[in-house]
């Protein structure tokens, strides 16, 4: 089991991970009572489309817009205490760390690329997080926050490849268990792989499925190499799923408990994003639409799935 102070990397690379602590189940139940006084316990909708049964997760509805809040509180609270931590962030993840600082007094400095939508930047310069902005991608934040880091002798935590995070984010599995327990899959967006390893942890033996977009194969490639490699970024869903690398931590959960890995064209994600409006009045950012994309192709299985809605920062309007 994760005890504080143990979860995380005192050396970790934002390329690179070292072999580190792998989450387990039990782990994420911690998550889940660490968290419960923050997070939001976001809610779970039974519906029908196209004649078939599906349950949305709302996790767009939580504090920040987006899941990552609740992988950020279990980190800062499950870890070893400090008065300020450094980030990188493509958005969603830097908000999730700048709001639980916030909640529980940490100083946060959160790096962003230069192409970070408004829609997450101004949410996160209103938390009182100092903001950085550097480079046109991901990476390049990470690379810069992550010296600051070591320069100032600071902490650093990992969008994704962090136990204490990947626990923090299954407990969303947890939750659909409990609100849902008719579902017989859980489908999940993937970009660092931390979100699809924490719920395949807290799904309870129901199946997850990893669904990527076709431009941003972190998973796929992870899978086909049999370990993490860099790939290529390109989709309209790049903003939350950007990460080059599927995260070690991520990758050693999915080696040991496996999940259906799916691909989803960004036609199919914006077809997705607009139903989602248009039927549900749920605006989500392209990421969070890449479940239901996914689900709509006929690339999920089971009786009754439970889609995940993960976020919804971006600057959404229905174009006509």
């Amino acid at each position: 089991m994760l005890t504080a102070g143990t979860g995380r990397v005192e050396s970790m690379s934002p390329k690179t991970a070292p072999v580190t602590l792998t989450p387990t189940a039990t782990d994420v139940r911690a998550a889940a009572e660490r968290i419960a006084p923050y997070a939001r316990r976001t809610p779970v909708m039974p519906t029908e489309v196209d004649g078939r049964p599906v349950t949305l997760k709302l996790e767009q509805l939580q504090l920040t817009g987006a899941f990552k809040l609740r992988g950020a509180l279990n980190a800062l609270l499950g870890g070893s205490r400090t008065d300020r931590v450094i980030t990188a962030s493509g958005g969603n993840h830097g908000l999730g760390v700048a709001t639980a600082a916030r909640l529980i007094g940490v100083h946060a400095i959160v790096y962003v690329p230069e192409t970070v939508p408004e829609a997450k930047a101004g949410p996160l310069a209103a938390t009182g997080a100092e903001i950085v902005r550097v480079g046109d991608h991901y990476a390049q934040a990470a690379e810069a926050a992550y010296a600051r880091a070591e320069r100032e002798g600071a902490r650093y935590l990992h969008a994704f490849d962090d136990p204490l995070v990947v626990a923090g984010q299954g407990t969303i599995g947890l939750e659909v268990a409990a609100d849902a327990p008719e579902c017989d899959s859980i489908t999940v967006a993937v970009g660092g792989g931390g979100l699809a390893a924490g719920v395949r942890l807290g799904a309870e033996g129901r199946t997850v499925v990893g669904a990527e977009p076709q431009g941003c194969q972190s998973l796929h490639t992870a899978l086909a190499k049999d370990r993490p490699v860099e790939t290529s970024v390109d989709s309209v869903a790049s903003s939350a799923l950007g990460a080059s690398t599927l995260g070690q931590v991520p990758f050693s959960v999915l080696r040991a408990h496996p999940i259906t890995p799916v691909l989803v064209s960004d036609t199919e994600i914006v077809e997705a994003q607009k139903r989602l409006w248009s039927e549900f009045r749920v605006a989500t950012e392209p990421a969070a639409a890449v479940p239901f994309a996914a689900w709509l192709a006929g690339r999920v299985p089971g009786q009754h799935p439970c889609l995940v809605v993960c976020g919804a920062n971006t600057e959404w309007h229905l174009g006509g």
